[in-house]
């Protein structure tokens, strides 16, 4: 389909699984080397962040998109993953050589091969799991570049690719080691492509949290492991020998990761008494991320069994649905125990006794803006029932129109599936554009997916619109 006609997401930030707070530790830990590596990835580090910061072209989809972006942006008709492994070969360029495409055998790198790997499994998690076509729902192409830099000692997602650093070998390994890191940056995409979390407070906390929720989700569906067998670590494989540490978070007690003279200790709370108020981290989105962490776990080996099938469908839910990209602690309670509550009473009960353990009060949440009925996640499939109505006009003619997704051309159905995965009638809908005298009026009524908005012709795009017209009127043959 036509980039133009798809709806963009809003800037993202640029997000790594290193926190800036580890990395001056270190860069005050006594060790000459280890000191001059951790400024340098500080110093690196912040300079993408300034660049996310200060440059509104760095947009998804936007016409600055270099090749890569455009490769990962474009859509893909069938559902299956679209992988392609570069490598930078200590370089800073992305995305460097592409060394492995999908379908390709393994290379004798393996960095190479488990970030290839790290991806499918992230994919699969979320096809098998919540039936999610990628990171976008979309088929999105996952590319990812290893090697980056030398002795960089971080992983991060840019907003369309994951790029990895091999790690200084004296604190950290190579990142592509944990698969529930590379799941934690995809994961990064997924919310970017759906709630949009702001990067900062408690709603960047959440981001953070939900990150490492479908990271350590990635782990366990990979091992078919049950939330009882599962430890809940999140990069155990990244802290070199010697290092006095398990992992970089421990989900279900945080705090306790690690307690190491060049690390320092693990900062985050486990409740909300101890919250952390700082400027620092984007006001803490890596330290407060553990009471959310710990409400998910607790929630989590309550019920039992599988955790993407229990909470993790709850979370999933949530995420997807409706959410504010300023969502708080309080009001994601709220969220998920509703989501909960639709499941039933024991899910229910576990999600409610997971936040109450947790210090977060569900009461003190903020008061959502109204909808007609809860959207659902996900793009519809082609059998999807779509109503179109027209009112307005001079002629106050009205037209309506009730059609399957698949009786539609190939590229209108296709946007039909990117406008309700990506909630962007929603989004036009809730803007309040002022109307003018004898303009249209557009209804949509997309049952399957809970979506039923109104939107004045004037708050629609130019694709959008002339989308709806010819659903409203086809051509005839």
């Amino acid at each position: 389909m036509p980039r133009s006609s798809l709806p963009l997401p809003a800037h993202h930030p640029w997000c790594a699984i290193i926190p800036p707070y580890v990395l001056e530790a270190l860069s005050q830990s006594g060790d000459p080397e280890v000191e001059r590596r951790a400024r340098a990835t500080l110093q690196h580090d912040e300079a993408m962040r300034a660049d996310r910061r200060t440059d509104p072209s760095v947009r998804i989809g936007e016409p600055t998109l270099t090749a890569v972006e455009q490769h990962a942006a474009a859509p893909r008709s069938t559902e299956a993953p679209s992988r392609a492994i570069h490598d930078c070969a200590t370089s800073r360029t992305l995305p460097g050589t592409l060394v492995r495409a999908e379908g390709e055998k393994p290379t004798k790198d393996a960095a190479a091969n488990e970030a290839y790997d790290g991806l499918g499994d992230t994919w699969t998690l979320f096809k098998e799991a919540f039936d999610r076509n990628s990171l976008d729902d979309r088929g999105l192409a996952m590319v990812a570049s290893v090697h980056y830099g030398t002795g960089y000692d971080n992983a991060f997602w840019n907003g369309s690719q994951m790029v990895f650093g091999d790690g200084d070998g004296e604190i950290f390994l190579g990142f592509t080691r944990s698969i529930d890191v590379i799941g934690h940056e995809l994961a990064h995409g997924v919310t970017q492509y759906t709630a949009g979390l702001n990067y900062e407070g408690q709603s960047g906390a959440l981001n953070e949290s939900i990150s490492d929720v479908f990271g350590s989700l990635v782990k366990q569906h990979a091992a078919d492991q049950s939330a009882a067998a599962a430890d809940w670590l999140i990069g155990a494989d990244l802290l070199a020998p010697g290092v006095k540490g398990r992992a970089l978070r421990d989900m279900h007690h945080p705090g306790t990761a690690y307690d190491d003279p060049r690390l320092g200790k693990d900062p985050q709370p486990a409740h909300m008494d101890d919250f952390v108020e700082t400027t620092a981290d984007n006001g803490g989105v890596h330290i407060n991320s553990g009471i959310p962490n710990r409400a998910f776990v607790l929630a989590a080996l309550e019920l039992g069994g599988n955790a993407w099938e229990s909470v993790g469908q709850v979370w999933y839910d949530v995420l997807t649905g409706d959410i504010k990209a300023d969502c708080d602690f309080a009001t994601f309670a709220a969220l998920t125990i509703a989501a909960a509550k639709a499941v039933d009473a024991e899910t229910h009960t576990a999600v409610s006794n997971a936040w109450q353990g947790v210090g977060v009060d569900p009461a003190k949440a903020r008061t959502p803006r109204a909808r007609k009925r809860p959207t659902r996640t996900g793009a519809p499939n082609k059998n999807a029932k779509v109503v179109v109505r027209r009112t307005g006009g001079l002629a106050g003619q009205v037209l309506q129109r009730e059609v399957l997704l698949r009786e539609l051309p190939t590229d209108d159905c296709e946007q039909w599936q990117a406008l309700v995965a990506t909630r962007a009638l929603e989004r036009a809908s809730l803007e309040q554009t002022r109307t003018h005298p004898d303009a249209f009026t557009y209804e949509v009524d997309v049952p399957s997916r809970g979506v039923q908005v109104a939107i004045p012709e004037v708050g629609l795009s130019d694709d959008q619109r002339t989308l709806m017209d010819r659903t409203l009127l086809p051509p005839r043959e």
